[in-house]
């Protein structure tokens, strides 16, 4: 299965402009630029649609754990942070932290940790990202 996304920049850093498209339709021509990146202006940026795919790709990841182990959530809520520093050669994204509420009615404590462990583990996306990633968990019943 492959999946694509186009990106589409002109004029320099600074002052250029880019947009991104998704063939779904999800993303189309959706702005981005150093300001939005860089010094919070608004709009979207490479990172915080890393932050939006690996808390998808967590919670999907979570519940597929939790059937594993007898257990299905009536919510999943997770909040990814993506941490972009400058290091030596330019930028990097340094850490996720993974921000998880999960409502799982009679769920063991235990049980929820190792399922919540795995997924962060094996999501795919945390696979993919070559930094330290992180996560609170916590269980409603």
């Amino acid at each position: 299965m492959k999946r694509t996304a186009s990106a589409v920049w002109t004029g320099g850093l600074k002052d250029g402009k880019g947009s991104l498209s998704t063939p779904s339709g999800a993303l189309k021509n959706v702005p981005y630029g150093f300001s939005m990146r860089f010094e919070d202006a608004p709009g979207t940026n490479p990172e915080e649609l890393i932050a939006a795919a690996h808390a998808g790709c967590f919670s999907m990841a979570l519940s597929a754990q939790l059937g594993e182990a007898g257990m299905t959530a009536e919510s999943i809520n997770t909040t990814a942070t993506v941490t972009l520093d400058k290091v030596e050669g330019g930028f990097a994204v340094t850490a996720v932290h993974l921000n998880l509420a999960a409502k799982i009615p009679q769920a063991d404590q235990k049980a929820f940790e190792a399922a919540a462990e795995r997924a962060k583990v094996g999501c795919p996306i945390s696979k993919l990202l070559n930094a330290k990633i992180t996560l609170d968990a916590k269980l409603q019943v």
